[in-house]
């Protein structure tokens, strides 16, 4: 499978280059669908081996699509990292390609211990939303670690262990300046309205209380109905919650309309929840996406 692989290499390079000499990779490379995982596998590798991120910035991971060329990409890289538990609906069958291709892949989502939503049409079902936690990411740069010291050719196995050491170190300080910064919220303010069911994990080591969605599903690409709608509208004037925390990647809209139609006075506010921002952005990596994030909550819900 793997000749099968380096032959196809060959024959697409020689196409590409509009020639039929021999080519060949100078660089091992790993292929990684979401810009999140992306992030934490470039401080895992450094420079021993080319990455490619699939997802853009500031894009919805639940229908971000890719090209021929980056579809082939996966199918002729060393290793496939991926979300998984659904996440990439629109990049799974692409995975499922490299796989049959022979390509090593790794769902980091279905080996940290995944949660599983406790409400809506996807209650029941494994919750891809992890990276909520850093006390799972730290889990899964260990995971990534060892899977890139096994299938990717060339690296230094040592530099590996030490860079993902450092940043999970890093990782593991951050998780607990989180835990020390949302204790200082009380307890009946700690509650969580968010576009859709996204911070399950979240609240899970935080100690948070999920009351509701505008969209009652782990997918953005679902729709509320309206009896959904007037359900979380009794929740939230129960609850006196006093923000309504959207997606970056998603309009406002529908949470502005709810709010303005059901006279509630409550803010919306916008997170980085499920994609790093470019480089300009708030959020340009892992790191720094939560830290805004928790900025963002605190501050939405001490008002």
């Amino acid at each position: 499978m793997r000749a099968r692989k380096l032959f196809t290499m060959l024959i697409v390079g020689a196409l590409l280059t509009g020639n039929t000499a021999c080519t060949s990779r100078d660089d091992s490379r790993i292929v990684v669908t979401t810009n999140i995982l992306g992030n934490v596998v470039n401080e895992i590798v450094g420079d021993d081996a080319e990455v490619s991120v699939l997802m853009k910035p500031n894009a919805d991971p639940h229908s971000f699509a890719i090209s021929a060329r980056e579809a082939h990409t996966m199918q002729t890289a060393d290793l496939v990292v991926y979300n998984g538990l659904g996440l990439e609906e629109g990049v799974l069958r692409h995975v499922e390609a490299a796989k049959a291709e022979g390509v090593h892949t790794v769902e980091v989502g279905a080996r940290i211990d995944s949660m599983e939503y406790q409400a809506g049409d996807a209650a029941g079902l494994p919750d891809p939303h992890f990276w909520t936690d850093p006390a799972r990411v730290v889990t899964a740069v260990r995971l990534l670690a060892d899977e890139i010291i096994e299938h990717v050719d060339g690296v230094d196995a040592r530099t590996v262990r030490e860079r993902a050491d450092a940043y999970a170190t890093k990782v593991g300080e951050l998780d607990a300046d989180l835990a020390r910064r949302f204790a200082a919220i009380p307890p009946e303010r700690r509650v969580l309205v968010t576009n859709h069911h996204v911070f399950g994990y979240l609240a899970d080591r935080y100690d948070f209380k999920v009351i509701g969605a505008i969209i009652p599903s782990g997918t953005t690409l679902a729709s509320p109905s309206s009896s959904d709608l007037a359900s979380l509208v009794t929740a939230i004037r129960a609850h006196q919650v006093p923000a309504i925390f959207v997606d970056t990647s998603q309009p406002a809209r529908l949470a502005e309309v709810l709010v303005s139609e059901a006279g509630i006075r409550v803010k919306v506010i916008a997170l980085y929840s499920e994609s790093l921002s470019d480089a300009d952005g708030g959020a340009p990596t892992y790191l720094e996406m939560m830290r805004f994030n928790t900025e963002a909550i605190i501050g939405g819900l001490s008002g």
